[in-house]
């Protein structure tokens, strides 16, 4: 059914018809703190805003680790090579001098997803970071000046996620997910568009989460999949990119390594950095997998990401309720609305176009799959759907004997029915 293209599954067959459910990279010798500033900037800043320009400067220096290698990507990113005990991971007091663990053992039933998740910093060079380092996609000042907050950069701003009452809020979902018992992680393969986003501060991803306490200040999270976002990257490319939180995104957990917490062991994958190629409308189409799950020995929560590339973990003390199990696991997109003109955003979601369209015009999730007790992969049972703004995104989900539990998703966004 399926043939395989550089770093991910291209599809050319379409599947089995729905089951509705109701509900040139080269180095670069630079400072990686202060690679996109000069002192003739300084000028350019009124003296009301030099204080700013210097925090961001701090800033960055606290971020910015220092580089074995730089890789410089087609796309304008910086790719640093880390030394591994020098990610930002162990600048957290309960790492402090420790290394990362070795690889666990992955879940059984676990099979290659037959990708190997290249990224558009390394696809045309065939350039990796050297062994014993990490890639980490630089900082720079223009990230931190398209930011609303310094304090915050890196964080998803508050109302956001997960939470059920998503009427209230400017974050609209069409998801699938699980609950009512205890999960040990989640898989699947998540198909790679570029949709568009009309404003800055808005955003479009597709994503798992694995999620446990209450919709409350207690909720903990721990996402991945991929993304555009304007505001945090500069651009419209979507991006591989990874969350946590463990007290509803308020004042902990951050995206990708922009802060202590995450343990990265892989030397090829750079989170954050952009994915290539991507599904194009009636064309070809691509999609990454995506694996967390618990490590039964040490409880730490490990991400995979392709074909068995282990990207690294997020250590247990991090959280409270997931130090334990997940008690739901969501599948899906997300986008924002900040109704910046007046009137519903026309960002997309997925490929921009509704679930009905099918493959090769809608985005989808295939090969739906969750972690038991007994680290094994299972298939889902009892998959609820939710689009809380159908008339602008809307879900439609399915199963068969190759994609095994799958949802197209997705929408325009602003239409006639969505005004």
């Amino acid at each position: 059914m399926a043939s395989s293209s550089s770093s991910f599954k291209s599809y050319t067959t379409i599947p089995i018809l729905f089951i509705f459910v109701a509900f040139v990279c080269t180095p670069v010798m630079s400072n990686p703190v202060l690679s996109d500033s000069s002192s003739s900037n300084q000028t350019l800043w009124p003296r009301l805003d030099l204080q700013k320009l210097n925090r961001i400067r701090n800033y960055l220096k606290k971020i910015n680790k220092p580089a074995v290698k730089t890789i410089q990507s087609p796309d304008g990113d910086l790719i640093d090579c880390v030394l591994s005990h020098l990610q930002p991971a162990f600048d957290h007091p309960l790492l402090k001098g420790q290394k990362p663990l070795e690889p666990p053992e992955r879940p059984k039933g676990h099979d290659s997803m037959n990708s190997t998740g290249f990224q558009l910093w390394t696809e045309y060079s065939g350039k990796t970071c050297p062994e014993g380092t990490i890639p980490i996609r630089r900082t720079t000042e223009k990230d931190l000046l398209r930011a609303n907050s310094i304090r915050r950069f890196g964080r998803r701003r508050i109302r956001t996620g997960v939470r059920r009452d998503t009427r209230s809020s400017d974050h609209e979902h069409a998801v699938a997910f699980v609950n009512g018992d205890q999960y040990y992680g989640a898989k699947a393969s998540i198909n790679v568009w570029t949709p568009q986003v009309t404003d800055q501060y808005e955003f479009s991803l597709s994503q798992l989460w694995v999620i446990s306490g209450t919709f409350g200040n207690d909720l903990n999270t721990i996402e991945a999949g991929w993304q555009v976002s304007p505001e945090l990257y500069g651009d419209n490319y979507p991006r591989f990119f990874t969350y946590w939180t463990t007290d509803a995104y308020q004042a902990t957990g951050c995206y990708n390594l922009l802060c202590s917490g995450f343990i990265q062991i892989n030397n090829k994958i750079a989170i954050g950095a952009a994915i290539s190629p991507r599904s194009s409308y009636n064309g070809r189409q691509f999609d990454i997998g995506i694996m967390i799950w618990k490590d039964p020995k040490h409880g730490h929560w490990w991400l995979e990401f392709g074909s068995g590339l282990l990207v690294g973990y997020w250590p247990s003390f991090l959280f409270s309720h997931l130090q334990s199990h997940a008690s739901m696991i969501q599948f899906g997109g997300e986008i924002v609305n900040t109704k910046s003109m007046g009137f519903h955003t026309s960002t997309q979601m997925g490929s921009g176009h509704f679930a009905d369209e099918g493959f090769g015009k809608a985005s989808y999730f295939r090969n739906l799959q969750v972690v038991d007790w007994d680290n094994s992969l299972i298939p889902l049972s009892n998959l609820h759907l939710l689009a809380d703004h159908p008339n602008c995104y809307d879900i439609k989900a399915g199963k068969n004997n190759v994609w095994g539990n799958y949802f197209y998703y997705g929408g325009p966004g602003r239409n006639s029915r969505c005004p």
